[in-house]
């Protein structure tokens, strides 16, 4: 990948971010039953692993393992970094906010156990297109 993708890659989790952080306020979730989150995490997995297959299939065999690693990285390090800017350092919640915050959390794993294994599988002979 091209500096001009990793600099949209960056804009794009950074808007991503703002707009959880904006839909989140004005308590970042913790106002919502931890049943309806985790039902919100669900839902929000699978539309994370539809796009990664969508993302991945569109992508050439060869490219796709590095993509599946920059799409992981550019999907969880930025935000638990703004996570971390906001949460452990704003509001004061040092490294706890990783257990009262464990829908963040989750996702830091998640989204690398889902981009990376899906672009292995698919390297494995799933359809492709060149």
């Amino acid at each position: 990948m091209n500096a001009k993708t990793h600099i949209n890659l960056l804009i794009q989790a950074s808007v991503i971010w703002l707009l959880f952080w904006l839909g989140g306020l004005p308590d970042y979730y913790q106002q919502y039953p931890p049943v309806l989150v985790g039902v919100a995490c669900t839902l929000l997995s699978v539309v994370f692993s539809l796009f990664a297959l969508a993302i991945l299939l569109r992508s050439k065999p060869q490219h796709r393992m590095s993509k599946a690693l920059w799409l992981s990285f550019y999907y969880s390090v930025p935000l638990a970094v703004y996570d971390i800017a906001y949460c452990a350092v704003y509001l004061g919640l040092g490294a706890g906010y990783l257990v009262s915050h464990w829908y963040l959390t989750v996702f830091y794993v998640s989204i690398w156990l889902t981009f990376v294994p899906t672009a292995y599988l698919l390297s494995r002979g799933a359809p492709t297109r060149a």
